[in-house]
């Protein structure tokens, strides 16, 4: 099943019978990150998550 990267527009190839791509058919509200987008928006989200959590601790002094 080819699938387009919903930031990257990129093309990549998946399997078929993969739970991704029964998803992807069943429901076209899911969208596809390819490896690379994925990564990057997990590390951003971390890193605001670890400045949220310290401003609360350092608040809460």
């Amino acid at each position: 099943m080819k699938v387009k990267c919903a930031l990257c527009e990129s093309i990549h190839t998946i399997d078929n019978w993969s739970i991704q791509a029964k998803r992807l058919r069943n429901r076209p509200i899911h969208t596809f990150l390819c490896h690379d987008c994925h990564s990057r928006i997990t590390e951003k989200t971390l890193k605001n998550q670890d400045a949220r959590q310290s401003k609360e601790y350092q608040e809460g002094i």
